[in-house]
């Protein structure tokens, strides 16, 4: 009897022992997921970013060489004058 019991208590510790490694597992899977996510998140919003700004600058040197003066271009482009300076060169 005592080592039916003893038995018993081995086999739910293994199955315990072994449902925390699994447990883990799957949780190590999910974080691994968020991160990815996130990741992928934050550099489509970089590329996003850059695009934008990519596009500004073309828009400028349209806007340059149509004659149209470098404070105007400054204010409605939100580009900063080095870069304008640059587009200039």
């Amino acid at each position: 009897m005592a080592s039916q019991v003893l038995m018993t208590v081995s086999e739910d510790e293994e199955e315990r022992a072994r449902l925390l490694r699994d447990e883990k597992i799957e949780m190590d899977y999910r974080s691994g997921l968020s991160e990815a996510k996130r990741e992928g998140i934050l550099e489509g919003e970089t590329k996003e970013r850059q695009k934008n700004h990519n596009e500004k600058l073309e828009k400028a040197r349209k806007a340059l060489e149509k004659g149209i003066p470098i404070d105007v271009i400054l204010e409605i482009s939100g580009l900063d004058i080095e870069e304008i300076s640059r587009l200039q060169a």
